[in-house]
Formats: structure tokens, C-alpha cells, sequence
């Protein structure tokens, strides 16, 4: 619903309500609802009904400072609306002695809202020394090895620093690119943070689950089937998806499957051929003939013809991840592979992306929604893993930082991470020709949770024939299943 508020050309500020408008209980609650904590509107927006998107082509840079409070002042309410939440849940649990300390962390904490919040303004109206003054503030308070809000917090600064140093002064026009190599995932840290999210956190291992069962099932009774990886499953060595595959394949009763083929799409080629022999080795040890290719291309080169497909073998899709990486602002990119799988006619696409809005028009929206949806995971991470486990750093600062840090401090070709809710991707998927094949495993799926020994506080639902993982019924990853 926050997202909503930053997309409409127009809305009534005397008509929100702060209670309606508070669906994230993963920030801090308000101990103090002095208005001095949050940016002040200026006088000249009291009676004004509505505020209108400026005409400027960028709008970003186009939008006048008084805006950019509005839309904080919006916000704010949200915050002050938690106020009454704690005090309800404080009035269940009682007093005790260590209240006191609770209330000066919260209070820590709702400090670091309002720093980054008020950063946020000064950077999207290029207030260079004031977005500078607040960093530095924002440095001192947050701590890689401190609470789990001061964590995250320290994440959302590194990006404001680099999204500070992008940006032109005022006056100028446009903003500077940052070059980035879209598919540089040849950094140490980072493929041992990626085994570590895969390993202790269960994102990742969900939409395996979810794929494999959607997989099993378009393969059923089949002798040939062929399975289409776009990203090859995140790079993860081992390719720990398609074993789980294969062994399933192997077990299954019916007519024995005669050949497996594997197509791994993605610019690290010889990565993925390393994981394609260590395959080719399982699956032949399992009694299974596997064919192991790889098209050495990103997602918006492909090509239809780079995809070998032979008579009388079914075929499928698999997205892990992966499709958000080239949703654009004009929207071809997407539009061109979801073109080119039409054409495939695969049985079946499974889909497993992000459930949250990270693709917004507008920075500050956009900056809050990250904030919302990445305290969630990192909340969960304080659940798991001590403070001060070496394992939780590194998933924090070298994979869901680098996400954070994408989102924030990137536009243009360079910002990829560029997550959306279900139901966009519907209205994508269905533009694109694509008709759902609702998923029916909720009860598997939950099983599978606690196959894994997922941490308490993950939640399965089903969502109009999609399935969501969250966190304490804050959305995470989501799941869902398409036909041609």
C-alpha cells in the first residue's frame, strides 16, 4: 500500500490516515510523537488539497523541495501511527524492569528513522551539505555489529554515500551513471555470502522447492523434457536445484525418463560448465542421460534462436530471481524475453522473485519501501543468528547490501535490482501473453519449511494462486507458475 501513495499523480493529504496507511511492523515504534522529530511542512501547504506530479521529464530532479516534504510528511505519519501500537502491546505485556532499557533502544532507534529519513530528503533534492552532515551523523550510529534496525540502517547509509556521490549540484541537469558490470559475480565474498543465504535463510531453497514440484508435475509421464535455466539458478555452485531435480526424476514410478536435457543462460559460461559436468556425474550415478549446454548470453541478448529444442521433448522455463534484472523504465527489455519464451511455448514458466515494491518512479518512495521490506529480513536474521556470528555479517554486507546499495544509489541501465509485487507481475505476465497455472502445494510447501528447520516466524500463504514466503506476514519471496 506505500507504494501506492508515491505512484498517483495526485493525493489529499487531509485525508490520510496514519493508522491506515502503517502496514510495516519492521521499523522501529514511536516512543515520542513530538513533531520536532520529523521535517516540518512549510506554511504555504496548509490548505492545499492536492499536489500534482511536476511536468519535467526527469522527475526526479524536476520536483521542487516542498514536494519531497510532503511525501516525508506522508511518511512520518506512519511512524507516528506505531506510537499506539506499542503502547497497546506495553499494556499487554506489562511492566518489568528491563522496560526501561527497551525504551531507550526503541528510542536509539527511532532516531535513526528520522536521520535517515531527513538524508533521504537532502539527497533527492541534492542538498549536498546537508546530505553530507547527516551521513556523518548516520555513521556514527550505525553499527555493523549492533542491533538488527542499526544493521540495516548502516547498509541504506552506504548507499545514500554513494548515491550523495553521484549526483550532480543544483542547478546541474541529469545524473551521473555509475558503470557496473551487471553480471560480476566473480568476487570471493560474494559467492560466500550467496552459499550462506542459500544455506541458512530459506529464499532461495523455497523457490527451488516450488519450481521442482511445478517442474515434476509438467514432466510427468514424459521421456524427453528439457529444462531452460535463465541465470542458471543464481550461479550457485553444484547445482544443488537441478540435483534435487534429478534424484526426484529418478525416483519417480512411471515410464523411465530417456533423456534430461539442461540449458544454463548467463555470461558466466565457465562456471555454469563446471556445475553442467558435476551434474552430468550425479545424474548418470542416479541411472539418468543428461545433456548439459550453455548459451553464454544476458537476458535481454537471447534469442530465440539460441535456444536448441528437439521433436517430442516437453520443455520448461525456470526464473530464479532473475527476471527483475531487466525490467527497464521503458519496459522492452522485459517485454523482448517474455516475447522470446512465448515463442518457446514452454509448458510451464515457474517465476521467483521478490515480493516487494522496489521499482518505483520516485526515490523517496522507493528508499522507503527498501526500508520496509529489508528490516524485515534483516529482523530475521537477528532471529537466527547471534550478533556477533561471522556468517550473519557476511550475508548482510556482501549480499543484501549490495542489493540495498543497488536500489538506492543506482538509475538508469545500472539499477537492476528492480523488485515488484505479485500482483505487477501478473499484469505483466498476462500483457505478455502468459496465462497462470495456480500452484496447489501450500501444505508441501509448509512441510518443506520444516524439513529445512526454517527459523519460527516464516510464513507460507497462498495468494491467488501464487505462493509467498514471508516473515511475520511481511512478504518476501513469491512463487507463481505460467502457461502459454
Amino acid at each position: 500500500m506505500a507504494h501506492s501513495l508515491l505512484s498517483h499523480d495526485v493525493y489529499d493529504e487531509e485525508k490520510i490516515s496514519a493508522m491506515d496507511y502503517y502496514p510495516h511492523p519492521y521499523l522501529p515504534l514511536l516512543e515520542n510523537t513530538s513533531t520536532t522529530l520529523f521535517p516540518k511542512i512549510p506554511d504555504e501547504t496548509v490548505g492545499h488539497k492536492r499536489l500534482k506530479r511536476t511536468t519535467s521529464t526527469n522527475s526526479l530532479n524536476g520536483m521542487s523541495r516542498l514536494q519531497f516534504r510532503d511525501h516525508i510528511w506522508t511518511y512520518s505519519q506512519r511512524y507516528l501511527a506505531a506510537e499506539a501500537v506499542e503502547a497497546a502491546a506495553d499494556a499487554m505485556m506489562g511492566s518489568s524492569e528491563d522496560g526501561k532499557t527497551a525504551e531507550d533502544e526503541t528510542g536509539d532507534e527511532m532516531r535513526l528513522v528520522y536521520l535517515l529519513v531527513s538524508c533521504t530528503e537532502a539527497v533527492a533534492c541534492r542538498d549536498k551539505p546537508r546530505a553530507s552532515a547527516l551521513l556523518s551523523e548516520l555513521r556514527a550510529s550505525t553499527l555493523v555489529f549492533g542491533s538488527s534496525f542499526q544493521r540495516v540502517a548502516s547498509c541504506f547509509v552506504q548507499g545514500l554515500a554513494d548515491r550523495l556521490a553521484l549526483v550532480r549540484p543544483l542547478g546541474a541537469v541529469g545524473f551521473v551513471e555509475p558503470t557496473m558490470n551487471l553480471m560480476d559475480n566473480a568476487s570471493d565474498k560474494k559467492e560466500e555470502a550467496l552459499a550462506l543465504v542459500y544455506e541458512l535463510c530459506p529464499h532461495i531453497q523455497f523457490g527451488h522447492f516450488v519450481a521442482n514440484s511445478a517442474i515434476l508435475e509438467a514432466f510427468e509421464g514424459e521421456s524427453f523434457v528439457h529444462v531452460v535455466d535463465l541465470g542458471m539458478s543464481l550461479g550457485l555452485a553444484h547445482g544443488y536445484q537441478w540435483r534435487q531435480l534429478i534424484q526426484s526424476l529418478a525416483d519417480r514410478a512411471g515410464p523411465p525418463l530417456r533423456c534430461l536435457r539442461i540449458t544454463g543462460v548467463g555470461l558466466c559460461a565457465e562456471r555454469f560448465l563446471v556445475i553442467g559436468d558435476e551434474l552430468e556425474a550425479y545424474a548418470q550415478s542416479m541411472g539418468i542421460h543428461l545433456e548439459f549446454s550453455v548459451i553464454e548470453s544476458n537476458l535481454e541478448n537471447l534469442r530465440p534462436k539460441d535456444i536448441k529444442q528437439k521433436d517430442s521433448e516437453v520443455l520448461v522455463v525456470n526464473s530464479i530471481l532473475q527476471l527483475h534484472c531487466v525490467v527497464k523504465e521503458s519496459r522492452g527489455a522485459l517485454n523482448s524475453v517474455l516475447q522470446i519464451i512465448h515463442e518457446l511455448s514452454p509448458k510451464v514458466l515457474v517465476l521467483v522473485e521478490q515480493d516487494s515494491s522496489h521499482n518505483g518512479p520516485f526515490f523517496v518512495g522507493r528508499f522507503m519501501e527498501a526500508l520496509h521490506y529489508y528490516s524485515a529480513i534483516f529482523d530475521s536474521l537477528d532471529a537466527m543468528l547471534p550478533k556477533y556470528d561471522t556468517r550473519r555479517a557476511k550475508m548482510e554486507q556482501f549480499f543484501f547490501a549490495e542489493e540495498i546499495k543497488n536500489i538506492v544509489s543506482c538509475e538508469g541501465p545500472a539499477r537492476v535490482e528492480r523488485h515488484e509485487k505479485v500482483d505487477q507481475w501478473r499484469r505483466r505476465m498476462s500483457r505478455a501473453g502468459f496465462q497462470p497455472a495456480p500452484l496447489k502445494i501450500v501444505a508441501q510447501a509448509k512441510q518443506f519449511l520444516g524439513k529445512i528447520k526454517a527459523c519460527d516466524g516464516y510464513t507460507i500463504l497462498e495468494d491467488k494462486g501464487c505462493l509467498v514466503l514471508g516473515w511475520k506476514s511481511k512478504p518476501i519471496v513469491a512463487a507463481s507458475c505460467w502457461k502459454c
